[in-house]
């Protein structure tokens, strides 16, 4: 799927025709309503209570189901035929995604909702130093920069530098802050791969990738709930099927809607409502709030991944 909005701008003596903006509108709330969902994993992670792989097992299994059901009835069965070179892609990717959940799902208890998404979208960063090492990509002088900028926001909002960090592992008795920090990055790692593998691919649709990543997912950790054992009470079960039906169908299709309908500029914009949202959600449930300092780390990853995002300084530039 092309990221770009293929909406065609009609000019009458009124100005953009008015479907055209409508367009526009739509895909600028879908995607903030995606945002906004995805920014309330957290919080079904934590309720439902399970090992990280049986957390990530039902929500590749539940969302499978949820994204084969929108793929019957929207009749898009033909994308999910992948051959060759395409579908070892399509399972490379879905191994690197069950690493990244596993791995996030880890750190959220070890840190909070907030700081592990904070660090999980450290991932654009790593696409460009990959694609500079591996790939031999052009990168401007304004690029490494804005990289700079984010890996010092990255570091400010993990809370190691003004005691968050140490307060944190007191209070649980253990160094498992430090390791949430370090899975957390170790998930954006796997994520990074993931974007720079389906680029290879750009014929699979965004929704093939994501039911691929799912089926794959399903069938990998098969395993996990007979030897970790099945969520013991029904909240557990609802909470899960929140992450699949949720998190993994309804998010997905609602953002590959919203993105259809956009400019890329737009949509990297549109894309920090999910984790202001997770810093939001992790406030109000739970009452843990980032200190001034994560705060500005924060605000100083956000602004270097939107100017590395903005059209003429993104990856894609010159391409």
């Amino acid at each position: 799927m092309n990221l770009k909005a293929e909406a065609t701008v009609s000019i009458s003596p009124s100005g953009p025709s008015q479907p055209a903006a409508q367009r526009e509108r739509d895909g600028q709330w879908l995607l903030i309503a995606g945002g906004v969902l995805l920014g309330t994993i957290g919080v079904f992670v934590e309720e439902a209570g399970q090992h990280p792989l049986v957390t990530v097992w039902f929500r590749c299994a539940f969302g499978a189901l949820a994204l084969l059901a929108w793929c019957l009835a929207t009749g898009r069965g033909r994308e999910l035929l992948l051959s060759g070179r395409a579908r070892w892609v399509a399972c490379a990717t879905g191994v690197l995604m069950v690493m990244n959940w596993a791995l996030f799902f880890a750190a959220i208890p070890r840190t909070s909702i907030a700081v592990a998404t904070v660090i999980f979208h450290i991932q654009p960063i790593w696409v460009i130093v990959f694609g500079a090492v591996f790939l031999r990509e052009a990168v401007s002088p304004a690029q490494w920069l804005s990289t700079l900028a984010a890996l010092g926001g990255l570091v400010l909002s993990t809370g190691l530098l003004d005691g968050t960090a140490a307060s944190a592992s007191m209070a649980r008795g253990d160094g498992s802050y430090l390791a949430g920090v370090l899975m957390c990055l170790g998930g954006s790692l796997c994520y990074a791969g993931v974007t720079l593998l389906a680029n290879t691919q750009k014929a699979i649709s965004p929704f093939a990738m994501a039911l691929w990543q799912c089926l794959v997912g399903a069938v990998a950790l098969v395993w996990a709930p007979f030897v970790l054992g099945w969520p013991q009470q029904g909240a557990a079960w609802a909470w899960l099927l929140g992450l699949g039906v949720l998190h993994t169908g309804l998010a997905y299709v609602v953002l590959f809607a919203g993105m259809a309908r956009l400019a890329l500029g737009r949509i990297a914009v549109l894309q920090f409502v999910y984790p202001l949202t997770a810093v939001l959600v992790d406030w109000a449930v739970y009452g843990r709030t980032l200190s001034p300092v994560q705060l500005l780390g924060v605000g100083l990853m956000a602004a270097a991944l939107w100017t590395i995002r903005r059209p003429g300084l993104g990856p894609d530039a010159g391409r």
